[in-house]
């Protein structure tokens, strides 16, 4: 809401009322040149310390996210399906590069432990992540919280709105919501009993990440009603006051000039 007050606030003091007002504003009075200092020091050491945790924790996710395509690499991949033996029961969607080349990676232990059209809801929902892209989503989430601590909040919601979505996906491909929950229950309790592999990346969403009772229940529910029309046009009174109040700022910022070179009478 600040941003978009930000926005409209040039396109808002074109109004002749709202200019009017200007005069209410008193411009603060600078404090002692020796507390601007210290103020400065310690906003610069705080975003120090910002951009160091961002370069450790972002290194981190990479070195996992190697690992795991270390782990995969000598496996021959059949329609982006690879099949890891192992007999811990695990399931992720592992992305590629920028342009695409994901996979999808299924333990033997997972395979074993669900029925098989079970296992096509499986895939289907780890294809969705990949065509998706939602490790991209994840990635700008993780971004954010490690970059405003307030925000690390919105990273569970970001992974189960992806969780979700892919779920969704998978009942759609399967044609059947019921089985598409009892694949995801299955494979939780797969994962319980039979001990969870070491944790991967956090980019590589699996079949059980997130609360997965909250999963299986909005899958046994009424499937979502899609509004994509709300959205829609809140997106485009948000681009049109973006587009109003740039043009408005453009040329504010054009009379200026004219009026500093003397081209137009100042008001």
């Amino acid at each position: 809401m600040a941003c978009l007050g930000v926005l409209l606030l040039p396109l808002a003091l074109a109004i002749g009322p709202v200019a009017a007002l200007v005069h209410l504003i008193r411009p603060l009075q600078a404090g002692p040149a020796l507390l601007a200092l210290g103020v400065s020091a310690l906003s610069a050491g705080v975003f120090a310390v910002i951009g160091v945790t961002v370069a450790r924790r972002g290194l981190s996710e990479a070195r996992r996210l190697r690992t795991a395509h270390g782990d995969v690499a000598h496996l021959p991949a059949v329609g982006g399906l690879c099949v890891l033996r192992d007999a811990r029961p695990d399931a992720y969607a592992l992305p590629g590069g920028l342009r695409g080349g994901g996979r999808i990676v299924v333990t033997s232990g997972m395979l074993s432990s669900l029925e098989p059209r079970e296992r096509e809801a499986l895939l289907a929902h780890e294809r969705a992540h990949l065509a998706a892209r939602h490790h991209l989503f994840l990635a700008v989430a993780q971004l954010a919280g490690w970059c405003h601590p307030a925000l690390a909040a919105v990273v569970p919601q970001v992974s189960f709105a992806a969780e979700r979505a892919a779920d969704e996906s998978a009942a759609r491909a399967t044609g059947s919501r019921t089985l598409t929950a009892h694949a995801v229950g299955r494979a939780a309790l797969a994962v319980t009993r039979g001990g969870a592999r070491p944790a991967g990346s956090a980019l590589a969403p699996g079949a059980v990440t997130g609360p997965v009772p909250a999963r299986v229940k909005a899958l046994l529910t009424q499937a979502p009603a899609r509004r994509i029309a709300p959205a829609l046009l809140a997106m485009a009174l948000l681009c049109s006051a973006a587009g109003a109040s740039s043009l408005a700022g453009a040329v504010r910022l054009h009379r200026g000039v004219e009026i500093a070179q003397g081209e137009h009478p100042a008001d």
